[in-house]
């Protein structure tokens, strides 16, 4: 398939200057209407109505260039022609059955266990829950309880893994859980292969990966005041945290160290997966098999929620009943699901992702050359970050920067969103359908946004 053809022909096209009056409006009811939890419109102050591909356009018909993709849950573009056509049909036959066979689930749990990471490819067991990536970590977390007999969670810095309590016991973000403590005991955090930042003051690679030995300290040592978990839970590729790529043999580490000490590991992919990073799971970089690994987002197809865990068969230690979800027969889900595998497979969208996030890394790079703001350019496939710092040297986080260049960025015809450890971090989640012409002008756009904001600052 021709990806051009996916996306609205005219983005960027700004015909009113964002918000616009009609965005403003919706803007007004929907604060009068909903929860102060709202986050992403007080941002990016503007109301969507129509998005196809990789690209969406407002109420005032504004048309802009999504490089946010819903946070990485639009992999195969908004609208996706192929998807919708299989959602019709299913809608047509049968939308819920809790956690009876129907030919959706049936068709996508044999592609989930053919395409698994690693040495679970033809070897796992598949498990549905609630509709949401919190809900998969849970479960994942709940089936190594069971397994191993242990409670306490090892997890890295930066990571997120949802906003359920449990979930968020595994987050390191101080902003989402102080108001909420006590959440679970015994969970613990290392620090995570973050290049640039190196907890430690070394350097890659002659540092020898001092992080991923830290991990095996923690557990080697009888005074670590850490007793051995229930589970290691670890991003192949850090998300929230700043679009984090830990070198390759970071992770095949943590799979050693998980196994020396029988330690489940968990790889957490719901927003790394499904062809994201280049490869069908951000863990196959390394060539590392998880003992069981989350899944969501992208296998929701154009949006629909579904969450699923696979594991290894040996690790299927449920009883009947011991984990359930009324949800977990959303027929119309798993048929968009199913079909958004099948157009990946189909059009090679891994390979696409790896080569276009090439060289898109290779532009921001170069601009981060130009600028004096950004300290670090980083990523794998459609998974970048840009991260702005006051001075190269000292690497002081730049939020501000950061903020007023998704600003410029939105009223150009841009969508990006912020993340890592300081809020500092551009991040680009594009879905995988994005053309190169799109990503030069998304790119050009962002540099343009980049040098206009170090003008007025």
């Amino acid at each position: 398939m021709r990806f051009s053809e996916l996306h609205m022909p005219d983005a960027p096209k700004i015909v009113v200057t964002p918000p616009g009056p009609k965005s403003k409006e919706a803007l007004a009811i929907q604060a009068e209407l909903e929860s102060n939890v709202v986050s992403y419109p007080k941002a990016i102050p503007l109301a969507f109505e129509e998005g196809k591909g990789a690209t969406i356009r407002d109420f005032d018909g504004n048309v802009y260039i999504d490089f946010f993709g819903g946070a990485g849950v639009l992999a195969v573009g908004h609208s996706n022609p192929e998807v919708l056509e299989a959602v019709s049909k299913q809608e047509k036959l049968l939308v819920h059955a809790l956690d009876f066979p129907t030919r959706p689930k049936l068709d996508l749990m044999k592609k989930l266990v053919e395409i698994a990471p690693g040495q679970m490819r033809g070897n796992a067991k598949v498990f549905f829950g609630g509709p949401t990536g919190s809900d998969a970590v849970e479960a994942a977390v709940k089936l190594a309880k069971v397994v191993t007999g242990r409670r306490g969670v090892l997890a890295f810095e930066g990571s997120y893994h949802g906003m359920t309590s449990g979930a968020l016991s595994l987050s390191s973000g101080k902003k989402f859980k102080e108001n909420y403590l006590p959440l679970l005991p015994e969970i613990h955090f290392a620090p995570y292969a973050y290049c640039y930042r190196c907890v430690f003051g070394k350097e890659y690679p002659g540092c020898g990966l001092q992080c991923a030995q830290y991990v095996e300290h923690l557990f080697d040592d009888p005074h670590s005041g850490i007793v051995d978990p229930a589970a290691i839970i670890v991003e192949a590729v850090q998300g929230e945290g700043g679009s984090i790529p830990p070198p390759e043999e970071y992770i095949a580490e943590l799979r050693r160290i998980a196994t020396a000490y029988s330690i489940p590991l968990i790889i957490d992919e719901i927003q790394a997966g499904l062809g994201r990073t280049g490869k069908m799971f951000a863990s196959e970089h390394s060539n590392t098999t998880p003992d069981i690994v989350t899944i969501s987002k992208a296998i929701g197809g154009i949006g629909f929620p579904l969450s699923v865990c696979m594991c290894r068969k040996e690790y299927d230690k449920w009883t009947s009943g011991a984990h359930i979800g009324t949800f977990r027969g959303q027929c119309v889900s798993m048929a968009a699901g199913l079909a958004a595998l099948k157009f990946m497979e189909k059009n090679d969208l891994p390979r696409h992702a790896a080569e276009l996030g090439r060289r898109m890394l290779a532009q921001l790079k170069e601009l981060q050359e130009e600028s004096k703001y950004i300290g670090d350019v980083r990523g794998k496939g459609l998974m970048l970050g840009v991260e702005f710092v006051k001075d190269k040297k000292t690497k002081k986080p730049a939020d501000d920067v950061a903020r007023e260049v998704r600003k410029r960025c939105y009223m150009k015809g841009l969508i990006i969103e912020m993340g890592g450890h300081y809020n500092n971090v551009a991040r680009f989640l594009p879905p995988l359908v994005l053309t190169e012409e799109l990503a030069d002008k998304g790119v050009t756009i962002f540099r343009e946004a980049v040098k206009e904001a170090e003008k007025s600052l």
